[in-house]
């Protein structure tokens, strides 16, 4: 008998670390000691691991060491480990430390799958981004279960095992011909919905009538990054817009896909089949969501969140004034620096969340007041000035563009003269002025407008002192606030991309605060979009 060593990756958050399985099977007290901080589901892994590898044993000779003392150490024993995907890595480090399998063929190889008591392996959520972390460390090998191969080969560079029982995994390891067994099981998924494309994909910007300085709200918010707030009367169109800023997003590039398909495969999202997520994904939680399936959290392993789920995509926050309070305050750190940190006890994980946060709100509890149409209202003017100031605070000042949307009247709903442009257009447009940004910013930790930090973006990107010396009024008259104004120089060279100006000037920054101010803009400022 001897030590052995088997790798696995234990998730904190989306950060995957090593973790070296280290097996000793030796004499002594009799019995399975599992330690490195492992949780209650490591510690029933003794039981699965063992009845695994009795009933997968091809002789008596192979079967679990009974009269020995096994001590399973997860080192560094300082991080805490969590899941059922150690099964494997732990069963294998069990047959090498019995001489059944062959130290040096452990070597460079991580071990991801859950065992069931018949020894077939069953699959587990997180696969792509614990492979993505054995790439970074080195790691050019991994078996997972069969199931999963195609999520495991998401990842260039790495040879994929997939497996469907502990015996072909040890027969391959031992190079002998790989035995026949049952196909792996796929994870348990039920949907009312039929399959095919999302509701989202099928939806053109060229659908809705009118709205043309809504629409052009949305092209700049896609163009920059930009977070945007939606106001209006229920039934003008706050929802339909939101639900075709996606189409208007150009596809999300090869390191995006993957950063975006990891979270998705935390949240086990991924189905059998699926490939990268190539189109930026929308989320849309009801308002009476929890503060855990919006950020994050939950029992057990800590689960991505909603905002995270639409990472380089759009989370859409409907009836944002009817969201609690709570969940309300804590969005601000993710607004503000496109993650989302969760702290329970001794350990925190860490989400990237650098979605496009689109807020959408009605005018008054009842939804019916408008200034343009006689709808009737049945909330009193206190009523609809308390239900106004939930829109006032940290959150909302963190949101770049306000629009007003009144809907549409009759006579222009059925306008077939009306210009009209679809989601094809508007995204080509949306590219350009995001090639733009790449090349502006190249070297730097950010690709959009809507992320540059304030102060560098001042001195190093600053407006024509026109259109500087016009936010500086504005800052003086107390009408814009400092973070006020550094929005507004965002926007402008949002504007100024999708214009082909070298520079934002007065026109721009106009623009740009009638962007932010929920300031009508003019027929001629929509029109110079296309």
């Amino acid at each position: 008998m001897q030590v052995a060593t088997a790798c696995c990756i234990a998730l904190l958050g989306a950060e995957g670390h090593l973790i070296d399985v280290q097996v000793a099977v030796s004499r002594g007290t009799v019995g399975t000691y599992v330690v490195g901080r492992p949780d209650a589901s490591l510690h029933e892994a003794r039981d699965r691991v063992r009845m695994a590898i009795n009933n997968s044993a091809p002789t008596p000779d192979d079967t679990w060491p009974a009269t020995y003392r096994v001590t399973v150490l997860l080192a560094p024993a300082d991080l805490p480990k969590s899941g059922t995907h150690f099964d494997l890595a732990i069963a294998v480090g069990v047959r090498a430390a019995c001489g059944a399998v062959p130290a040096a063929a452990l070597a460079d190889t991580v071990f991801i799958g859950e065992l069931s008591l018949s020894g077939s392996l069953r699959p587990v959520t997180g696969v792509l981004p614990m492979v993505i972390a054995a790439s970074a460390r080195g790691i050019t090998r991994v078996f997972v279960p069969e199931s999963q191969a195609r999520e495991a080969a998401m990842v260039p560079g790495m040879e994929v095992f997939g497996m469907r029982s502990l015996a072909q995994v040890v027969a391959q390891l031992n190079g002998d011909e790989v035995p026949e067994a049952a196909p792996v099981a796929g994870p348990v998924r039920s949907s009312l919905l039929p399959p095919g494309r999302g509701a989202v994909d099928l939806l053109d910007l060229d659908d809705l009538d009118g709205m043309e300085d809504a629409k052009y709200a949305l092209e700049v918010a896609a163009a920059g990054g930009h977070h945007l707030m939606l106001n209006g009367p229920r039934g003008a169109g706050k929802t339909s817009l939101a639900e075709r800023l996606p189409t208007i997003l150009p596809d999300l590039t090869t390191e995006q896909a993957l950063e975006v398909t990891a979270l998705h495969s935390l949240a086990g999202l991924l189905r059998d089949g699926d490939g990268l997520v190539r189109r930026p994904p929308y989320f849309a939680p009801h308002h009476d969501a929890s503060k855990a399936s919006v950020l994050g959290g939950g029992t057990g392993r800590v689960r991505p969140g909603g905002i995270s789920r639409a990472h380089h995509g759009v989370l859409f926050l409907d009836e944002f004034p009817l969201f609690r309070a709570d969940l309300i305050d804590a969005l601000r750190q993710p607004l503000e620096s496109g993650e989302v940190t969760l702290a329970r006890g001794e350990e925190s994980a860490t989400f990237p969340a650098r979605s496009m946060v689109v807020l959408a709100a009605n005018p008054c509890p009842c939804g019916n007041f408008s200034a343009s149409v006689n709808v009737a209202c049945t909330c009193s003017e206190p009523v609809r000035a308390g239900y106004r100031r939930k829109l006032v605070g940290p959150i909302v000042d963190r949101i770049d563009i306000w629009r007003d949307v009144e809907p549409v009247s009759a006579g222009a709903a059925h306008d077939r003269f009306a210009p009209r442009v679809d989601s094809a257009t508007v995204r080509a447009r949306v590219e350009r002025a995001r090639r733009a940004q790449a090349l502006r910013y190249a070297g730097r930790s950010w690709l959009l407008n809507g992320l540059v930090p304030g102060p560098v973006l001042a001195r190093e990107w600053p407006l024509e002192d026109a259109g500087q010396q016009l936010l500086e009024d504005r800052l003086r008259a107390g009408t814009l606030t400092r973070r006020g104004v550094t929005r507004v120089q965002r926007l402008s060279w949002t504007v100024a991309d999708l214009r082909e100006v070298e520079r934002p000037g007065v026109d721009e920054v106009d623009v740009a605060l009638r962007l932010r101010t929920a300031e009508p803009l003019s027929g001629a400022d929509v029109r110079r979009a296309g």
